[in-house]
């Protein structure tokens, strides 16, 4: 079929303005409430007792997972448009 009776190629400036101006900022911001999380499980290790150590343990290790499911999506996602031709 001939791509301009099929309109084959009309999808992909879509899902480049999708994956610009949606994706992206929300895996950002994810990004950053991540850090957020992490820093504030630092200061509550310094900072406290030892239960409260114990959550700013836990606060900054959940920072970290999410820091690093974040940047794998946000990978991920740019390997498949840069695959598929929606830069």
């Amino acid at each position: 079929m001939l791509t301009s009776v099929a309109y084959a190629a009309e999808n992909i400036p879509i899902l480049s303005k999708i994956n610009a101006e949606i994706v992206n900022p929300i895996i950002q911001l994810l990004i950053a409430a991540a850090v957020v999380v992490f820093i504030y499980g630092m200061i509550q290790m310094v900072r406290g007792e030892d239960d409260a150590r114990n959550a700013g343990k836990r606060h900054a290790l959940w920072g970290i997972i999410g820091i690093f499911i974040m940047v794998s999506v946000f990978g991920i996602l740019n390997v498949i448009c840069n695959t598929i031709g929606c830069n």
